[in-house]
């Protein structure tokens, strides 16, 4: 009995000694790193993913052992360990392949849903910078300037305007304008070409530390490509004298751990209006990336965007029912406006040692805007009529650094990330003015100067136990918001400095790899425009947002995938500033909470169906039952589609989007009319040529794209009269393409 004992025991330290961790890397053809690559140990349970260097940990491993590496849109790789492997570690080259659902598989990830994000642009890759938030699950965009100014948001029961309640930010680069002359949180992207984005990292929801002002319905990160797969150009043309052409260089194709590229393009167009819009938008952008010691990364980014355009502006449905005007004609057509930005953006990535590494980023940007705006017509100057001009210079300055660091706990994974950062803007010449065609300033409602800087700091610690997953965060923000009134005779200058503590804490229940659940909760918040300094006295300039999530993502076949989430949201007192009156308007405590749902199907090998559907029920608390609705706020919405891919060269998407009528009102007695709107596209590759072909509203149903309940009056009215106000949705509108590949 003893000698069997020690045998036991002899062979239980034999296993122990000689299980070992293995340390490698997930790299693509390229050499570049694959983040969130899943490496499993076939012979029992042990996993673990890449992190954003391509590097990972396995631990109990053995030499002899086999290891799957997969990733969706490559082979799987399967690979048997060696004791050398254990030693020097080993590196992993996947190659790329057509996507394949059934290689996705669902861990303890906080992004776990992040993956629909991959399959759908892979499956349809965005077409134009209109698309490029409509990738996101749940989000609905509305245009009212034809491309000209940043696109009308909506998410979870919010009328996000331009970005008040949505995080955006391009390679750590923020997007946001805080204290806009059009709005706070104004969130303009047309400065990304679209052949440019390699991901895009969203969540729903407060409940990031690394993400702070805005993210309270969620947040927007979009990765650029470090290389290009292939350089290219082409051109686009199609209905309403639509002309685009681009092209993206590869500049150091044969050069060995440095990759370098420029890519530009220029857009013009009339839009379907009875008066042309004459936009016009030129786009132009490099990176550098060069690769470092020890799987260190440094990159920067050059970027330049410039757009002018006029406009139509909101028409009143009375005179489109009347006949006065068609759907495409317009009250003052002197509307429009230029705007310009250019952005440097550098990113450093260090690797500190096995298990910790440290990423950098800094940025500047140059931004330029004016628009010329009339939504009341006559009703304040009968005689000039209500144009308003909004114009602001300004200059962002800002860094940001995270450390990432592995710790081992026992039988526990411990992972830590520290950060901090600041942001700062410059802004000149902030002004709303009464103008008349655009030329003769009439009278300045405000004008002054504005300095604001955010410093910040967060921490967040994910705690590994397996099948659970505990993390807990805290962030930390502090402003100083400070305004220059010029108008005033004694050129006021007032200033105010506030912070706020925002913790978070999620849970995920991961019991195997088809299967988990997950609940998130914390505290968020969004900056209120620094003239409510001025109104205010710096009373509730950050008003806090509270929310929870309980979800599920399910895989019950193989390629099949599923994901619902029922959430809360609520928001205290806030003070808004609104750019187009010069006025300050409290909003009162609201409440939101709804459920979210989506599904990715692969049907065959080469077809697959996607849909999202989301609901929310909005409502002002202090209000009255009957007088609580949330003006604009989405109650039910939904997008999906089929998209195809044959081996011969043919890809084609079949699209469509939903939003339900919604109350435009308090009282819901004036409503925003829904609509379901269908695209198609198709694209087909000859060698180096690939012909396409885009439609937009395939249906040419007649829509309504943004609307407000506006009180307006006309030139030959007494009274003025409030009802919907409307930019029309375009019409069938039909693009073809030609692009070389090189």
């Amino acid at each position: 009995m003893k000698k069997y004992i020690q045998l036991i025991l002899l062979m239980f330290l034999g296993n122990l000694l000689s299980a070992q961790s293995l340390r490698g890397t997930v790299v693509n053809k390229s050499n570049l790193p694959i983040s969130d690559a899943y490496i499993f140990l076939t012979k029992g349970n042990e996993y673990t993913l890449s992190n954003d260097l391509g590097r990972f940990e396995l631990k109990n491993v053995q030499p002899n052992d086999t290891l799957n590496i997969s990733f969706l849109g490559f082979k799987t790789l399967e690979y048997a360990i060696t004791p050398e492997d254990l030693n020097e570690g080993v590196k992993f080259i996947l190659e790329g392949e057509s996507i394949d659902l059934q290689q996705v598989t669902i861990t303890n990830s906080l992004k776990a849903v992040n993956t629909i994000m991959a399959i759908d642009l892979k499956n349809s890759p965005v077409n134009s910078s209109q698309e490029v938030l409509r990738k996101v699950p749940g989000l609905f965009i509305a245009q009212h300037a034809g491309g000209g100014k940043a696109e009308q948001i909506f998410l979870r029961g919010f009328d996000i305007d331009h970005g008040t309640d949505i995080a955006i930010s391009v390679d750590g680069m923020p997007v946001n304008m805080v204290s806009h002359a059009h709005g706070q949180g104004y969130a303009d992207l047309h400065f990304l070409i679209p052949e440019t984005i390699e991901n895009i990292d969203f969540a729903k929801g407060l409940y990031a530390a690394d993400h702070g002002n805005f993210a309270t319905a969620g947040y927007v990160d979009f990765k650029t490509k470090d290389k290009l797969d292939e350089s290219s150009f082409g051109i686009e043309y199609g209905q309403f004298n639509t002309f685009r052409t681009f092209a993206a260089i590869d500049l150091l194709k044969n050069v060995k751990e440095q990759n370098a590229y420029i890519a530009t393009e220029y857009l013009l167009t009339d839009g379907p209006v009875e008066s042309p819009q004459d936009f016009n938008r030129f786009n132009v952008m490099g990176k550098y990336v060069m690769d470092l010691k020890n799987q260190g990364k440094f990159s920067m980014l050059f970027s330049h965007f410039q757009s002018e355009w006029n406009a139509s502006g909101q028409i009143p449905q009375r005179l489109v029912d009347n006949g006065t005007i068609t759907r495409w004609g317009s009250v003052d057509d002197t509307e429009g406006g230029n705007t310009s930005r250019t952005n440097l953006a550098t990113s450093l990535t260090q690797v500190l040692g096995n298990n910790s590494f440290i990423k950098s980023n800094a940025f500047y940007s140059n931004y330029n805007f004016e628009l010329f705006s009339n939504f009341t017509f006559f009703l304040e100057d009968s005689i000039n009529g209500d144009q308003i001009r909004q114009h602001e210079a300004r200059n962002i300055f800002g860094a940001n650094s995270t450390l990432f660091q592995n710790i081992q706990l026992g039988d526990v994974d411990l992972e830590m990330n520290y950060g901090v950062g600041f942001r700062h803007d410059d802004v000149n010449d902030n002004e709303l003015a009464r103008t008349l065609n655009r030329e003769t300033t009439l009278e300045q409602f405000a004008f002054g100067n504005i300095r604001e800087t955010n410093y910040y700091g967060f921490v967040s610690a994910e705690f590994d136990f397996g099948k659970w997953l505990f993390n807990p965060s805290l962030r930390v923000d502090a402003f100083n918001f400070n305004y220059q009134n010029q108008i005033s005779p004694d050129g006021s200058n007032l200033s105010e400095l506030k912070a706020i503590l925002a913790p978070q804490f999620n849970l995920i229940y991961n019991p195997n790899q088809k299967w988990q659940l997950f609940f998130k909760s914390g505290k968020g918040f969004h900056s209120n425009d620094a003239r409510v300094v001025v109104a205010q006295s710096g009373e509730e300039i950050l008003p806090a947002a509270y929310g929870a999530d309980l979800g599920t993502v399910w895989k019950p076949r193989p390629r099949l995938w599923l994901n619902t989430a029922l959430w809360y949201l609520f928001l205290e007192q806030e003070f808004v500033y609104v750019g187009d009156a010069g006025i300050v308007e409290p909003s009162g405590k609201t409440r939101r909470q709804g459920i979210d749902f989506g599904m990715r199907y692969q049907l065959t090998d080469r077809l697959f169906f996607n849909a999202d559907l989301n609901y929310t029920n909005a409502r002002s608390i202090e209000e009255e039952a009957g007088q609580n609705r949330i003006p604009l706020a989405p109650e039910l919405t939904s997008v999906g589609g089929f998209s195809y891919q044959s081996p011969n060269g043919l890809t084609a998407t079949l699209r469509y989007r939903y939003i339900k009528d919604r109350p435009a009102n308090e009282d819901n007695s004036i409503v925003a009319d829904g609509y379901f709107i269908i695209d198609a596209n198709a694209n087909y590759k000859i060698g180096n040529i690939t012909l396409g072909m885009n439609i937009e509203n395939l249906l040419n149903q007649e829509w309504n794209e943004a609307q407000f309940a506006t009180e307006s009056r006309l030139r030959n009215e007494a009274e003025s009269v409030e009802e919907i106000h409307f930019t029309p949705g375009v019409p069938f509108f039909l693009r073809g393409s030609i692009k070389y590949s090189f």
